[in-house]
């Protein structure tokens, strides 16, 4: 089994991961950064943004290329792999094994890992993602000026959500399989006083179907007559959950009732050495702008607390 030892080592490779890379490269510390597929994570899956300062509008394929250029230009080791786990050994640093068999040490660890939208797996979901399809409403919901869109879940997100959107819709569906919501009484009464709003109570979306356009429209079953319908909408938003990868790490670390990591002001974690950055940290609100902050500033703090580390070793020599 090899072995690779560096003074941070980056998991994950979204707009956080290479942000930190780029921020460590300039710090002149020995890191690597570890991603199992191509740099740039959800940027890959969006097809425009239009919200990070700088670039009125960029193609998320482009963004990701730029950052990751970026950051190399600045010494940044890349690599493609796996985590499967990130374990603290005895004397504080970490073992982040990878599926290849290969082990990286090092006394600090940023996790950029992200999360990952939950899907419906329906026909024609992945097909109209980027196309009609989107799984964040502050992402794409300037898209859909003027038009008929479709939300489906019903939890605070979904309904919480739905009302933002109709700053840009004409209208907006909630289609969810209950006859009620299950988020807080406050946000269905916004939902439920707003007239671009209409909800289609115990239903479940069967189908997406459009054309090389777009999406156009979605087949709909009554969760209680199996009764068939259809909605003709050109933009459909998932809001039934997300999973942070807040699981890799092997020990228990502070977090959230729905997974995601709590930190402090230098983005430090409850596990001494251990950073998290972007999607998988408790935070208000999830965008390349604050995932990139957070990677600013865990970078940084990686720099003292590593200063840190080194001086008190010293003292303990004398």
């Amino acid at each position: 089994m090899n072995n690779h030892q560096f003074d941070l080592i980056i998991v994950g490779g979204g707009p956080a991961g290479l942000c930190a890379a780029m921020y460590a490269g300039r710090g002149m510390l020995r890191a690597v950064l570890l991603e199992r597929g191509l740099p740039g994570g959800e940027l890959l899956n969006t097809e425009k943004v239009e919200d990070y300062p700088g670039f009125v509008s960029i193609m998320g394929a482009d963004l990701a290329e730029a950052m990751a250029k970026h950051a190399q230009a600045f010494g940044a080791d890349i690599r493609q792999e796996n985590v499967e786990g990130i374990h603290r050994l005895p004397d504080g640093t970490f073992r982040v094994a990878t599926s290849s068999g290969t082990d990286f040490t090092a006394p600090t660890v940023i996790l950029t890992a992200g999360g990952t939208p939950t899907k419906l797996g329906v026909p024609g979901e992945l097909e109209f993602a980027g196309r009609g399809v989107s799984y964040c409403a502050v992402c794409d919901g300037a898209f859909f000026k003027g038009e008929t869109i479709a939300v489906v879940g019903g939890g605070d997100a979904a309904v919480e959500e739905a009302d933002y959107l109709t700053r840009y819709a004409a209208k907006v569906f909630i289609i969810h399989r209950r006859d009620e919501f299950s988020s807080s009484r406050l946000l269905q009464e916004r939902v439920f006083a707003n007239p671009k709003i209409e909800v289609i109570w115990n239903t479940r979306v069967l189908e997406m179907a459009g054309d090389v356009k777009g999406l156009k429209h979605l087949q709909l079953e009554n969760t209680v007559t199996g009764g068939r319908s259809r909605l003709d909408a050109t933009g459909c938003f998932v809001f039934i959950g997300f999973r942070p990868n807040s699981g890799l790490v092997k020990e228990h670390v502070r977090h959230d009732a729905a997974g995601y990591l709590i930190t402090d002001e230098r983005m430090m974690t409850s596990v001494p050495g251990l950073f998290a950055a972007g999607d998988l940290r408790a935070q208000l609100t999830r965008q390349v702008t604050t995932a990139v902050g957070d990677a600013t500033t865990a970078a940084i703090a990686v720099e003292k607390y590593l200063s840190e580390r080194r001086t008190k070793a010293v003292a303990g020599a004398a």
